[in-house]
């Protein structure tokens, strides 16, 4: 294919909040350019793109799909995504295959917190965005505003969404400041020029990327529409009249003449800008002719503009059919809407040359001896050129990339070919897919893709430059079919170019999620997707019939690999636990378990809420936390059962701004410490990303950031001296971190001792012991060690022999990886409930004494020393979180609510059930909607959309989203002691177990673990059997 060909590619999806009108808007297009598949008269109302029979029912869209239209001669890929927090995964994979977005905002509900997610999604994907306003006549109908009035609305949004991107630009601008001034001071001043500093906003009505529609009634319209017709009657230039159409312009009717606000001064009593004048007046006026059935405007509309309008449709006495049928044909919305994305939207050939540094981030390589592959190096360095012109060329290498695999009936396959031949689409019965065909949602980024050809499948983790290492990350596959997607239905083709969507069969084996297709081994993988949230909602599922478990089994595979957003995991009790991103999700997942992949009867537990553990205390007490750090003498002291180690632990609580730095950069921490590993092992050819040095460099400043922040507000309450002593320590403490834990990169800490740490006596062996000095690595890794500082063992006794101190020494520095995998199972399990462990710094000081020939004989008897090892840091850190008043951390959702204002008495009632903590209430302007903010914990936040929709008979709505994890105040081990206690509580006997207490045996008691209550089984009262007369 040439480039010519190619460059009349479209790649667009459609991203908004939930019930904005993505939906009803591709409805509309592919009525008018799909072929004929829908007819106009269904468009809007069919939902087209909405095939499964939950969609449907819910009138929401649940996964992302595809269809092709045809727009004069352009061929544009429309994918449709859902709105719904719940599926938000499913706009990842739509993002990843555009490169453009359309981004729909209700005029009379404005942005929306999804708003938000899908510009950001836009943003990481370097899509380019246009801005589509719809429901504009809702503002006429329903709202009942003046023209001026819903300028006003519409400028504002117009704004609102402009700041939204806005702020990622200045993030972005930022970023590569601080990165320039970080370099040499010689090459900044000259790079700084090409750090791109765009003040202008990325949505301008006169520019064409903004649209004003009413998908629902299948109009719209552009600045230039009007523009055009415009342009003769005043005798303006088109450009003039673009750029006086919106903002403070005026039309001065005496000069005839554009103006600014200080012209029109003095001319007329309430100067209207030329938007609201020439455009909004004109539309208010037909609506109220149309609905006063008022036959002369329209008429006047149709003769005007020669509008082919069929008299039966004129003649409805249903008023908003005849408005339907004139807008629709004065301002078409299919025309409007892919005019702007062949205008504004990049073809193939030029978004991916923008696209590249996201796609296939460029990697620097470091050479390793005569060894190094540089033929591969250079066959990887031409596959990303290739996929960067998107050479669309048959030599070209063949590059694609698949988002997500989805599950399609067989008998909804193809039954013939392109020449009428019949194919081979039935059931193999392999791998449990007798019912169902999984295909792959891919996009062709260079060369041509054809049927029957071989491709290598490579993981996210494929490097083409390990060789034999790396052979479980690349699989060979044959592509059974392609097909082009039309919604619910599949088109055969032979073979398919760059820049195309596809769906191909013949991958289900080989891809698990998503992947990337190549025709040679030495290609990079694409980097991975961006998911805005995880799945936190996580329930264990079982046969209702134990012997239908092979059953379930093959259909969870089948499910996990179905759905990009789910995971699969195996409890420690044997369960099948599934993992999704909130309730809806949750039963979509268990409806397709039961219908399509296992088809067995489910038994589903409630669900497993996860929680954290951390201990009494405010982050923001940095001066009290550090001094009772550094000089405490409280700490808990665990022995090994042989004698032979002591263990002592202290523990304090980290600011909260660092323990979530720490767990925001988990996933940045885990590639860091994953590159360092694999410099390690020796193998041939290893490698430095370019951008290695920019993330260790990101997460140092933002837990300096984090550190700095808290100070701050010391400082407002402590003098200067005492905030710089703190500041000093703080960063001393950071050059000490031995370990993050859990996993090696949560959001707890290991600390090593202070060169200050000195030796322990033991008296019963009449000996003094070797303290273990760990290894600062985490703090080298992230540089805030410049030089190394003391990690060996120190031993004070002069007595023992040089062989003696050697061997002690060697098994001192044995048992380092014992201490730190006891402290990565003490932060992965706390001592309330097994829950990970949350915002902690542990400093661990271990001690090994000589072995005496006596107690050699009892090693075998307590197994072996790293063993004991691990097990005693591990109940001395539970011991000291316990020692330091432990708390629950509990999960808590940000919830926004729009509801009328009959309702907000019940909406507050359920809230208050919810034990929900209220932010924001404010009305909405211009209607009797009110929205409010609020914080749900998500132990409470199960059923409380159907409880909220019971109380409020369907009116409201609410939208969940993870925010952040909490600590609950109460303390699980209360029990009253002082005066006033007991006159509060009691004493002791009646006292109800407070939410913490209750929260904590739900999950112990779930977990199997022993559950400390009273059980009353039969509380009647006390009878006697003898008769007293």
């Amino acid at each position: 294919m040439s480039d010519s060909i190619c460059s009349k590619i479209r790649n667009i999806c459609i991203l908004a909040h939930v019930d904005h009108g993505k939906t009803t808007l591709a409805d509309h297009l592919i009525a008018a350019c799909g072929g004929g598949v829908l007819h106009p008269k269904l468009a809007g109302r069919l939902r087209y793109m909405d095939y499964l029979d939950e969609e449907q029912r819910r009138a929401i869209t649940m996964k992302s799909s595809s269809i092709a239209l045809q727009y004069k001669d352009y061929n544009i890929n429309l994918i449709d995504s859902p709105g719904h927090m719940d599926f938000c995964s499913e706009v990842s994979t739509a993002a990843r295959l555009s490169d453009g977005a359309l981004v729909l905002v209700d005029a009379v509900e404005g942005v929306h917190i999804q708003t938000h997610a899908v510009l950001r999604q836009a943003w990481v994907e370097k899509l380019t965005p246009c801005l589509v306003l719809n429901k504009i006549d809702r503002l006429i109908t329903e709202l009942k505003l003046s023209p001026m009035e819903a300028y006003n609305r519409l400028q504002r949004i117009v704004h609102e969404v402009n700041a939204i991107v806005s702020a990622y630009k200045s993030e972005k601008y930022l970023s590569d400041v601080d990165s320039l001034l970080a370099g040499t001071s010689g090459d900044a001043d000259q790079e700084l020029i090409e750090v791109e500093d765009d003040e202008e906003d990325m949505f301008q009505p006169q520019k064409g990327n903004v649209a004003f529609v009413c998908a629902l009634d299948g109009w719209g319209f552009c600045l230039s529409h009007f523009a055009e017709i415009y342009a003769s009657k005043l005798g303006a230039s088109m450009t003039a009249l673009l750029k006086g159409l919106w903002g403070p312009r005026y039309y001065h009717t005496k000069k005839m003449m554009i103006v600014g606000k200080k012209g029109i001064e003095g001319v007329t009593k309430d100067p209207q800008p030329m938007f609201v004048q020439f455009v909004l007046k004109p539309l208010w006026q037909v609506y109220q002719a149309a609905l006063d059935g008022d036959r002369r405007m329209l008429d006047k509309v149709i003769s005007t503009f020669n509008l082919s309008v069929p008299q039966r449709e004129l003649q409805n006495k249903d008023p908003k059919i005849v408005l339907q049928a004139v807008m629709s044909r004065w301002l078409p919305l299919s025309d409007t809407i892919l005019s702007m994305v062949v205008k504004c939207m990049p073809d193939p050939i030029s978004a991916q040359s923008a696209r590249i540094s996201r796609l296939l981030p460029k990697r620097e390589l470091v050479v390793d001896g005569p060894s190094f592959g540089s033929d591969a190096v250079a066959e990887a360095e031409y596959v990303r050129k290739c996929v960067e012109s998107c050479d669309s060329s048959v030599d070209a290498p063949c590059v694609a990339f698949v988002s997500k695999m989805f599950a399609v009936p067989f008998k909804m396959l193809p039954q013939r070919g392109l020449n009428g031949e019949t194919l081979n689409n039935q059931p193999t019965g392999e791998a449990g897919e007798s019912d169902e065909c999984f295909l792959a949602f891919a996009r062709i980024f260079s060369g041509v893709l054809h049927s029957g050809q071989k491709v290598f499948v490579l993981s996210a983790v494929y490097d083409p430059l390990k060789g034999e290492s790396m052979q479980r990350h690349v699989q060979e596959a044959e592509l059974q079919s392609l097909y082009l997607m039309m919604g619910q239905g599949l088109v055969p083709v032979s073979s398919a170019s760059a820049g195309n969507v596809v769906a191909i069969q013949g991958l289900g084996q080989f891809i698990l999620k998503s992947a990337t297709l190549s025709s040679t081994r030495n290609c990079w993988p694409f980097s991975s997707m961006m998911f805005q949230v995880a799945p936190t909602l996580r329930v264990a599922i079982e046969p209702s019939n134990p012997a239908d478990i092979g059953a379930l089994v093959k259909g969870l595979r089948l499910l996990n690999r179905a759905d990009p957003f789910v995971e699969i995991t195996v409890s420690s009790r044997g369960e099948q636990v599934l993992a999704a991103a909130g309730e809806v999700h949750l039963e979509r997942c268990i409806k397709d378990l039961k219908e399509r992949f296992a088809k067995v009867s489910l038994e589903v537990s409630p669900p497993l809420v996860s929680f954290k553990e951390t201990i009494e205390g405010e982050g923001i007490n940095l001066l009290e936390n550090s001094k009772a750090f550094s000089c405490s003498t409280e700490y808990v002291e665990k022995t090994t059962p042989n004698g032979r180690c002591t263990i002592r632990v202290q523990v304090m609580k980290l600011p909260c701004t660092l323990t979530k730095v720490l767990e925001e950069c988990s996933d940045v921490l885990e590639d860091i410490f994953e590159g360092q590993s694999r410099k390690k092992d020796g193998s041939l050819g290893s490698h430095i990303t370019q951008d290695d040095c920019e993330l260790v460099e990101g997460v140092r400043k933002r837990i300096v950031d984090a550190i700095e922040s808290e100070l701050e507000f010391v400082a407002k309450k402590n003098d200067k001296d005492r905030v710089e002593r703190c500041r000093r320590m703080w960063f001393e403490f950071l050059q000490r971190i031995w370990s993050l834990g859990p996993s090696q990169v949560g959001p707890n800490v290991l600390l090593v001792l202070d060169s200050g740490g000195g030796n322990v006596d033991s008296c019963s062996q009449a000996q003094r012991g070797m303290l273990i000095r760990g290894a600062c690595d985490v703090s080298k890794r992230l540089g805030f060690l410049k030089t190394d500082i003391q990690t060996g063992s120190s031993l004070a006794s002069l007595e023992e022999s040089a062989d003696e101190t050697e061997l002690l020494c060697m098994e001192a520095e044995a048992l380092k990886s014992s201490i730190v995998s006891g402290f990565q199972l003490a932060t992965a399990a706390g001592p309330l409930c097994d829950e990970p462990m949350w915002g902690l710094a542990f400093l661990v000081e271990p001690y090994i004494f000589r072995d005496n020939s006596d107690a050699s004989n009892q090693s075998d008897q307590y197994g072996i020393l790293s063993g004991q090892v691990m097990t005693t840091v591990k109940e001395a850190c539970r011991a000291a979180v316990l020692q330091n008043k432990p708390r629950l951390v509990e999960a808590m959702y940000f919830c926004e609510l729009n509801t009328p204002t009959d309702y907000l008495g019940a909406m507050y009632g359920v809230l208050g059930k919810m034990r929900a903590r209220v932010l924001k209430e404010e009305m909405q302007e211009g209607s009797s909607l009110f929205t409010v903010h609020a914080y749900v914990p998500v132990a409470e936040s199960f059923g409380f959309a159907d409880e909220l929709r019971k109380r409020t008979s369907g009116a409201a709505s609410a939208l969940l989203v993870l925010s952040h994890w909490e600590e609950l105040p109460e303390d699980p081990f209360f029990v009253p002691k002082t005066e006033e206690e007991i006159e509060e509580f009691g004493d002791g006997s009646s006292v109800l177990p407070n939410m913490a207490r209750k929260l904590m045996n739900s999950v112990r008691r779930r977990k199997g673990l022993h559950v400390e209550e009273k059980v009353v089984q039969h509380a009647t009262k006390q009878r006697t059997l003898a008769r007293k007369v």
